[in-house]
């Protein structure tokens, strides 16, 4: 059924599944929680998991004004303080992904793991930098399953997706030097033929000191959709295991006294 919770000026809808530990689902951008319907099942098994709807999406109705990555990011840090108020694990796909990586930096003590799912960290790393914004080839893939559930009906789709286009010509962008700052255990989810170049999956792997890597292989920016078992496989293995002592480290190495 889900729930609705004021956090600032959005009126915010999340549901809960599960018992356990928190852990917080952040959808991407112009779809809204039922996108984790195929990985929902094995994290309800082991967590208490929360699926909070961001403004414009979903059940969450839009707002005045544009949206922007840190706006969302302040939307999500008042979730987290209001609704789950203790450190949760978070996972993020997509812009939910980079909306979880700016909730870690800013406020750490919120979050206990963080996995971040075809998130880049800088417009720098797109894989197809000159694809056009087409507001309506995207009314029409996305705009019927907006309608059937935002209070502002499929009508408002249109606006709703000219504000992600005009924040996506300019955004996301984080210094690379920032990533240094991240201290959360941190598993970084890309496809091997994804929305950022492979470079840029890499760059960002190197830059989170305590990361982890996964490459998907045969999936697009859908993976979740594609090849569900296999992303399940490996974010469940990540949020209920420790680090395993490798037996060669390099990257992980214990530096010299």
């Amino acid at each position: 059924m889900g729930d609705y919770v004021q956090v600032g000026p959005v009126r915010t809808w999340y549901d809960e599944h599960g018992e356990g530990d928190p852990l917080v689902l952040l959808h991407g951008g112009l779809v809204d929680a039922r996108w984790f319907e195929p990985n929902l099942a094995p994290l309800v098994e082991r967590f208490h998991v929360y699926t909070p709807e961001r403004r414009g999406h979903g059940h969450t109705p839009d707002v005045e004004g544009p949206i922007t990555y840190q706006l969302m990011a302040d939307d999500t840090i008042g979730f987290l303080e209001q609704v789950v108020d203790t450190p949760a694990d978070v996972v993020g796909h997509s812009d939910g992904a980079f909306v979880a990586l700016l909730v870690a930096l800013q406020r750490p003590e919120l979050i206990n793991r963080l996995v971040l799912i075809s998130g880049g960290f800088s417009k720098d790393g797109e894989a197809a930098p000159d694809e056009e914004w087409d507001v309506d080839a995207i009314t029409q893939f996305l705009g019927p399953a907006y309608g059937e559930v935002s209070p502002d009906g499929e009508e408002h789709f249109p606006v709703v997706a000219t504000k992600i286009g005009e924040m996506a010509a300019k955004e996301p962008y984080l210094d690379p030097a920032e990533l240094a700052n991240v201290p959360h255990r941190t598993l970084l989810v890309f496809a091997d033929d994804d929305l950022v170049t492979m470079r840029h999956a890499v760059d960002m792997y190197e830059g989170i000191p305590n990361a982890e890597l996964a490459v998907v292989p045969g999936t697009s920016h859908f993976m979740t959709q594609e090849k569900p078992h296999l992303v399940n496989a490996i974010v469940v293995d990540f949020l209920t295991n420790e680090p395993v002592p490798t037996v060669a480290p390099i990257r992980r190495a214990p530096a010299a006294p």
